[in-house]
C-alpha cells in the first residue's frame, strides 16, 4: 500500500475564471487510510482524484506517493486503481475477461491470471457470474465487477471516482458495506470521492470538505460533526441538515436567537451579527423551553419524524428531530437545545468557539488570561 501526499496543488484552465480554479490543495493520505473527498458539484474533489491519477495535469504544487513525486509520472506507472462512476466494462467481454483485463495487458500467465480472477471473483461473491456479460448484471453486480478489476491489479491505492451514485438507494447502502468490508480485509489504501456525505461520515477514517474555495475542513467524520469550522461544513456534514439561522450577539455578548436571548455567551464579540447553528437532533421538546412556536410541518420517516417549527423572529423554520409522537400541525410548540449543542460562525463564517465551561470572562477575558 502507499501513502499519498498533495503538496500546494492548484489547478487552472485556459480562459476560465477564478471560480473555476484549485488553489493550495493540501494533504496527505497515511498508507492504508480511507480518506474520503466530499462537496458540491463543482467544487472539484474529482478533478483531484483525476490529478493524483495522472488524469489530469496539475499547474501548481506537486502529488508524491511514498515520497515520490510522481507529476510527470504516467497513469500506468503510477500503480493505482481507478474505479469509475459508470462502470467502465467491455459489453463483449465475460465477466471473468473484464476482470482479467488489466493481467493480460500485462502479459501475466494464464495460470497466474486464473487463480488470481478467481480469488477476487469469491471476495466479491462474483463466482457464479463469471461467465456473464455485462448487459445480463445488475447495477451492483457490474459496480463489483468494475472492483474486482481494479483489486486483481494489486495497486498501490485505489481511487474511487463517486462509484455508488447510479445505483438506487437500497443497492448503494449494499455497496457502502461492501466497500467497507473490502477495505478492512485489504488493508488499502483508499480515495474516494462522493457528495453524498452518508457516504462520507459512514465510510471514511478522514473526511476532505471541499468547496468553492478549495479545502474547508479535514477530520475524522464525528469531528466534523461535531465542530464544524465554518457555515459551509455545518451545512454540509449531517443528516438532516443543521439549523442556520441569522442571529447576533447582544450588547452583552449572549446569544440573540429571534426574540430569545440564549445560554451562550462571548463577551469579546458582543455586537457581532452571526450565524447561529443547532442540529435537529440537539432539539428536545420541552413547554418551558425558549425557543417557542407554531408547527408548520411534519415529516413522518418512520422511526423518527421531522418536526419544522416556525419561531417568531427567525429567518426560516427549526427542524427538530424526534422519536415520539410528533405534534399536530398548526399547534403551539416549544424545544430545548441541549447542553452545549449550539454552533456559532462569525460574520466571515468561520466558527467562534464559546468560553471554556466554568470560565469567568471579564472584559473579553476569562479566568485563564486568555481570550474567550
Amino acid at each position: 500500500m502507499a501513502s499519498i501526499t498533495l503538496a500546494g496543488v492548484g489547478k487552472t484552465y485556459p480562459g476560465k475564471s477564478s471560480n473555476h480554479i484549485l488553489k493550495n490543495i493540501d494533504f496527505t493520505i497515511g498508507d492504508g487510510e480511507f480518506v474520503v473527498l466530499v462537496g458540491p458539484s463543482g467544487c472539484g474533489k474529482s478533478t483531484v482524484l483525476r490529478m493524483i491519477a495522472g488524469l489530469e495535469e496539475i499547474s501548481a504544487g506537486e502529488i508524491r506517493i511514498d515520497g515520490e513525486r510522481v507529476n510527470e509520472t504516467p497513469p500506468a506507472r503510477r500503480g493505482l486503481s481507478m474505479v469509475f462512476q459508470n462502470y467502465a466494462l467491455y459489453a463483449h467481454m465475460s465477466v471473468f475477461e473484464n476482470i482479467a483485463f488489466g493481467l493480460r495487458l500485462a502479459k501475466v500467465a494464464k495460470a497466474e491470471i486464473k487463480l488470481a480472477v478467481h480469488e477476487v471473483a469469491r471476495m466479491l461473491q462474483l463466482e457464479h457470474l463469471l461467465e456473464r456479460r455485462p448487459p445480463q448484471l445488475s447495477g451492483g453486480q457490474r459496480q463489483r465487477v468494475a472492483i474486482g478489476r481494479a483489486i486483481v491489479r494489486k495497486p498501490r491505492a485505489f481511487l474511487f471516482d463517486e462509484p455508488l451514485s447510479n445505483l438506487d438507494a437500497a443497492l448503494r447502502a449494499d455497496m457502502r458495506v461492501e466497500i467497507a468490508r473490502l477495505h478492512k480485509q485489504l488493508g488499502a489504501t483508499m480515495v474516494y470521492v462522493t457528495h453524498d456525505q452518508v457516504e462520507a461520515m459512514t465510510l471514511a477514517d478522514r473526511i476532505v470538505v471541499l468547496g468553492p474555495s478549495g479545502v474547508q475542513q479535514i477530520g475524522a467524520p464525528m469531528a466534523l460533526y461535531a465542530h464544524p469550522a465554518n457555515v459551509f461544513v455545518a451545512g454540509f456534514i449531517g443528516m438532516p441538515k443543521m439549523n442556520l439561522v441569522e442571529a447576533a450577539l447582544d450588547a452583552s455578548g449572549r446569544l440573540a436567537l429571534g426574540e430569545v436571548a440564549l445560554d451562550w455567551i462571548r463577551l469579546d464579540a458582543a455586537g457581532q451579527a452571526v450565524t447561529a447553528g443547532v442540529r435537529p437532533e440537539h432539539l428536545a421538546p420541552d413547554p418551558g423551553g425558549p425557543l417557542r412556536g407554531m408547527v408548520v410541518l411534519v415529516e413522518r420517516l418512520g422511526a423518527e419524524s421531522h418536526v419544522h417549527l416556525e419561531v417568531a423572529g427567525l429567518s426560516r423554520p427549526l427542524v427538530v428531530s424526534i422519536k415520539d409522537a410528533p405534534p399536530a400541525v398548526g399547534s403551539a410548540w416549544a424545544v430545548r437545545p441541549a447542553a452545549g449543542a449550539l454552533h456559532v460562525f462569525g460574520p466571515d463564517g468561520a466558527r467562534i468557539e464559546p468560553p471554556a465551561p466554568g470560565a469567568i470572562q471579564l472584559n473579553g477575558f476569562n479566568g485563564h488570561s486568555e481570550v474567550a
